[in-house]
């Protein structure tokens, strides 16, 4: 056990989550958001170790924190440490406790963020101070990049850093940040810790039916608004292909293994259908990563009841496996037909991480030294991630923001969930399993 993750390394990781909690970074989209506060909080904190972090906005109070660690091996390759300060809407009457109280009450800390992802954010304040009070180097640099509007389109945030100040992440060829190494339960006895190395493509879409306006009490062949609810039924009815890719079957192959199931997900013919109504609960970590997606979200129609409109939008969000584009917009110009047009509103990079590299071993290495009894995995997410946009910089990212979790405790569903929190134990996990990867890196 490191002697610097002391008692105190331990309490500021709980008083982090909390005060981070309390300061309300909602973002709603369309620009209305400000992370500036909790940026400057964090910037406050890592200024304190002797750090020189600097604040940077595309847009007034959108604020973005980046600092750099040196390491000892001054040959070595940098690593990106980043987790974003925004958190998505949350609404106080539905909540057990306010969603913005930071309320610390029987061993978990609630509120909106706890799990995405201000826990993490507070998990690195925490080390990164630790080591400051005991004199600790890590081996390679190490880039801290704390980003604001990761819920929305992130052009405020890590889109903004990459694009415009890519000489602060000078070096680093990989990356760590949310949605990896939480305990997943799977049954009895069976602790799984799934880290990611893969992200689905977001290809969030607008459609746009066309048609003939007029009386809502005439014959209409040419409605529009019919004409969107045929395609948008075709759209989330859609059945899409199976797509494996190679994350998603080392995922598969390992999950198989650990149920004793003879499965080999690279041969002819392999049925992943079957093997995931073999998994149980393990099957929800890959199901979402076997194929793309396409599910309808919004609808925007007419102003009067009796007035049938020219036109009428739908939005859907789409995802897309790695190699899965070509067929998702052949596949798009099929469903939506003739009379509707569609374009992406926004839309992002698929990516892949080997899960045979030395990084990988060491994020595996750090859960194992700290969770024996679990079994680590690898996994694509199904949405995204900061990682993204810090790709076009040549960085690999992998989802690694550990956790160990009690049985019963469903981490995903709290993820932009009701009564999002976290347990006090799992962050002080959480920040023995970082300290321990990021000196190891």
């Amino acid at each position: 056990m490191a002697e610097h993750i002391d008692e105190r390394a331990l309490d500021e990781v709980v008083t982090f989550t909390s005060e981070l909690i309390r300061i309300d970074t909602t973002n709603r989209g369309g620009g209305d958001c400000r992370e500036r506060p909790a940026a400057e909080y964090v910037a406050e904190r890592l200024a304190a170790t002797g750090l020189e972090p600097t604040l940077l906005e595309r847009t007034p109070g959108r604020t973005n924190v980046v600092a750099r660690i040196e390491g000892t091996d001054p040959s070595a390759d940098a690593l990106l440490v980043h987790g974003h300060l925004d958190v998505v809407p949350a609404e106080p009457a539905d909540w057990s406790e306010h969603p913005f109280s930071g309320e610390v009450r029987d061993g978990v800390v609630w509120g909106r963020g706890a799990v995405d992802m201000k826990n993490m954010d507070a998990m690195v304040l925490a080390v990164v101070r630790a080591w400051a009070r005991a004199g600790v180097r890590p081996r390679r640099d190490i880039v801290i990049a704390y980003t604001a509007d990761e819920e929305a389109s992130a052009i405020d945030g890590s889109g903004f850093l990459a694009d415009h100040h890519p000489g602060l992440f000078e070096g680093c060829t990989e990356g760590i940040s949310e949605s990896g190494a939480y305990t997943f339960h799977a049954g009895p006895g069976m602790a799984l810790y799934p880290i990611a190395a893969g992200e689905r493509g977001t290809g969030w879409l607008r459609l746009t039916a066309h048609g003939r306006a007029g009386h809502g009490s005439k014959v209409n062949r040419a409605n529009a608004v019919s004409r969107l609810a045929a395609a948008v039924a075709r759209i989330g009815e859609h059945q899409w292909p199976v797509r494996l890719t190679s994350t998603v079957r080392a995922a598969l192959a390992e999950l198989a293994a650990l149920y004793g199931i003879e499965a080999d997900p690279a041969a002819p013919g392999f049925d992943v259908d079957e093997l995931l109504a073999k998994l149980g609960p393990a099957a929800a970590l890959v199901e979402p990563s076997v194929r793309n997606s396409s599910n309808p979200t919004m609808l925007e129609a007419g102003y009067k009841i009796n007035v049938i409109p020219e036109h009428a939008t739908a939005y859907v969000d789409g995802r897309i496996l790695p190699g899965g584009e070509e067929e998702f917009r052949d596949t798009l110009d099929r469903l939506t037909g003739p009379d509707v047009d569609w374009e992406f509103h926004h839309k992002e990079v698929a990516l892949q991480a080997p899960v045979d590299s030395p990084t990988y071993a060491k994020l595996r290495a750090a859960v194992e030294e700290f969770a024996p009894e679990g079994h680590v995995v690898p996994y694509c997410m199904s949405g995204g991630t900061d990682a993204k946009q810090f790709s076009r910089l040549g960085i690999t990212g992998y989802g690694f923001s550990p956790l160990r979790l009690p049985a019963g405790f469903d981490y995903q569903a709290l993820f932009h969930g009701v009564d999002e929190r976290v347990p006090v134990d799992a962050l002080h996990f959480g920040v023995r399993v970082l300290d321990h990867y990021l000196r190891s890196a």
